[in-house]
C-alpha cells in the first residue's frame, strides 16, 4: 500500500481546514498588530519601559541601589512583555498586558514598599507618573487584544460552521 491517495480522495493540505484557520488566525493577528493604534502603544509602552529601567539616573535618585534596581528590572520586564519581547502572538497579549498592568502598579507603590527610606518627592513623582503611565499603557493594549479576540471569535464561529458542512460532505 503505497502512501499516496487517488486525485480527488483528499483534499489538498492548503485547503484542510485546520490549515484555513491558522492562516486566518495568523492573518488576524497580523492586522491587530499592524493598526497605529496598537504601534503606538507599543512604541509608547517600550519607551517608558527604557525610561523606567533607567530613571533612577535620568531622574537623579541612583543613591537608593534598592529602588534603582527594582526599576531597572521592572522597566525591562515592562518593555519586553509590552514590546513583544515574549512573542508576537497577539492572543496572548491580553494575559501579557495585565501582567505589565501589575508591573506599572508595582512602580507606583514601590518607593513606599522598598526597604529603606527612598520616598523622597523625585523618587515619587518619578514611580508614581511612570507606574500610572505603564498601567494605562498595558490596559489599552489589553482593549486592544480583546477587541482583536473578539473579531477572532466571530470568524472562529463562521468557520465552524463552514467545517460542519464540510464534515457533512465528507471532507473530514
Amino acid at each position: 500500500m503505497s502512501g499516496a491517495h487517488a486525485p480527488g480522495a483528499s483534499p489538498s493540505m492548503d485547503t484542510h481546514p485546520d490549515i484555513v484557520d491558522m492562516r486566518a488566525r495568523h492573518e488576524s493577528a497580523e492586522r491587530a498588530a499592524s493598526t497605529p493604534k496598537v504601534q503606538a502603544i507599543d512604541a509608547l509602552a517600550f519607551l517608558t519601559g527604557l525610561y523606567l529601567a533607567a530613571s533612577p539616573w535620568i531622574a537623579g535618585f541612583n543613591q537608593f541601589q534598592r529602588l534603582s534596581i527594582v526599576n531597572l528590572i521592572v522597566g525591562v520586564a515592562y518593555a519586553l512583555l509590552m514590546s513583544g519581547g515574549f512573542g508576537r502572538a497577539y492572543e496572548r497579549s491580553h494575559g501579557m498586558a495585565w501582567a505589565a498592568c501589575a508591573l506599572g502598579v508595582w512602580t507606583i507603590v514601590a518607593p513606599w514598599v522598598i526597604r529603606g527610606d527612598a520616598t523622597t518627592p523625585t523618587t515619587v513623582w518619578n514611580n508614581v507618573v511612570t507606574g500610572a503611565v505603564a498601567a494605562l499603557l498595558a490596559l489599552a493594549a489589553s482593549a486592544a487584544a480583546k477587541a482583536g479576540d473578539k473579531s477572532d471569535a466571530s470568524h472562529a464561529r463562521n468557520s465552524g460552521r463552514g467545517r460542519r458542512n464540510m464534515s457533512r460532505a465528507g471532507h473530514d
